[in-house]
């Protein structure tokens, strides 16, 4: 595996709470970062993204996106692939 999962999120997101549950679902463990009453990490969420919406997920230095494209890359069969291979 390269690096760790890092998971932006807010407390009352239901796309970060949709986004947990298939992170779950897949067994994978992350890193939860509120970004709720902490500026600095919100702020360090939108450099990495470049995006201020949550949630925004990385595997290690690959940013996947928000839950609309963690979604897709599962329905696609390219989450499990990433899996597999590591995050290469």
């Amino acid at each position: 595996m390269s690096g760790p999962i890092d998971f932006y999120v807010s407390a009352t997101c239901p796309y970060c709470m949709m986004a947990k549950r298939l992170l779950d679902d897949k067994g994978l463990s992350y890193n939860v970062i509120m970004v709720d009453n902490d500026m600095a990490k919100r702020r360090e969420m939108e450099e990495r993204a470049g995006r201020t919406s949550v949630p925004q997920i990385f595997f290690g230095e690959r940013h996947i996106g928000g839950f609309d494209d963690l979604s897709e890359l599962d329905i696609d069969g390219e989450l499990d692939k990433l899996i597999e291979s590591g995050w290469s």
